[in-house]
């Protein structure tokens, strides 16, 4: 605080903070997304900017995840989703920075299946993509030792898309429909999502990408978020905080009083 700033204002900027806290936290929970998709971008250019490596960025945008995830519990968000990367994505990578990335993999998720907040909400995680196909096998053995030690969780859920493209989870979704013999008169929408990649998750209600690039990514989800809410923030990934997240659902709550008016 300024000290030139008079005590009035600086009660009054309090009660301002606090009122949008506690109005936020108030929310009816069925006003708060149930299912919120992030696609994390940002975090290359965050570390080009400042003369970074770039898995320094990835570095600071997994530690970011950690901080979103612990928000997410508090306001009471019940599914969160993360893409991590795309099969493409990590086929180009330069040699250098893949081995990097894998790395901050490696540590990000050691930390995820030890954390304090993973037990007391009772998330339960959850990798979806060609992550065993196209991931070593130490990390690999990480992602299986999470998805064991939290399988009987039900409260939450923290889904993290890795080697994951959508294109990719639609072809093979029709595949294997055809190879089950279905008949073609009795495919629904209902047949598609039970044979997708996410079939045991929600429809996403909110999808947020961070970077200042208002567009979608290889198909991420195409299914699930065929009916969401679409933010596009400014930020980079890593300078997407848990006050931008507050922002954005702030947003989706105002967007929901709009249509309901």
């Amino acid at each position: 605080l300024d000290s030139h700033e008079p005590l009035c204002a600086s009660r009054k900027h309090s009660w301002v903070v606090s009122k949008k806290y506690m109005d936020l936290h108030d929310m009816p929970k069925e006003k708060v997304p149930t299912h919120i998709a992030i696609i994390p971008d940002g975090n290359r250019r965050w570390a080009k900017e400042r003369g970074l490596d770039p898995w320094v960025g990835h570095e600071e945008g997994a530690k970011n995840i950690e901080a979103l995830v612990r928000k997410g519990f508090e306001l009471g968000i019940k599914n969160m989703s993360f893409w991590g990367s795309s099969r493409e994505n990590l086929a180009k990578r330069p040699l250098a920075e893949k081995k990097e990335l894998l790395r901050v993999y490696e540590e990000y998720f050691k930390r995820l299946i030890v954390n304090e907040d993973v037990f007391k909400y009772e998330a339960k995680i959850n990798i979806i993509g060609r992550w065993k196909e196209q991931l070593p096998a130490s990390l690999v053995n990480i992602l299986e030792d999470g998805m064991e030690k939290t399988k009987e969780h039900a409260r939450y859920t923290l889904n993290f898309f890795l080697a994951y493209s959508g294109d990719d989870e639609m072809i093979e979704t029709v595949k294997e429909i055809v190879h089950n013999g279905i008949p073609y008169e009795e495919i629904t929408g209902e047949t598609i999502k039970a044979h997708l990649m996410t079939k045991d998750l929600p429809a996403v209600d909110y999808l947020i990408r961070t970077g200042g690039e208002p567009h979608l990514s290889v198909g991420f989800m195409m299914w699930d978020i065929a009916n969401s809410e679409l933010y596009f923030a400014d930020e980079y990934f890593p300078d997407f905080g848990p006050e931008q997240l507050e922002k954005a659902v702030e947003e989706y709550e105002e967007r929901g009083r709009r249509k309901g008016a």
